[in-house]
């Protein structure tokens, strides 16, 4: 679990790179590379507030993966505003 001050969602990655999509730190936040049908899928989970996970790593089987999930929760947090 990585507690972040910004996540960023870049839909360039190539499906020729072997990778499902990277995710890493930067700065003081997370940065998350996904292939444009990937980026199109997260867009409209967000619209309709569903929880999406996005799976990290290389394609071969066998590999670790990561996961990226994001989750709609119920309470809404008063703090940082």
């Amino acid at each position: 679990v990585t507690g972040a001050s910004f996540v960023v969602f870049k839909g360039a990655l190539e499906a020729t790179s072997g990778f499902l999509a990277k995710s890493s730190i930067v700065e003081d936040g997370l940065l998350v590379q996904i292939t444009p049908e990937t980026m199109a899928n997260l867009r409209q989970a967000l619209r309709q507030k569903k929880d999406f996970k996005i799976t990290c790593g290389r394609m071969e089987a066998g590999s670790i993966k990561e996961y990226v999930d994001i989750c709609w929760v119920e309470g809404e947090e008063r703090t940082n505003k």
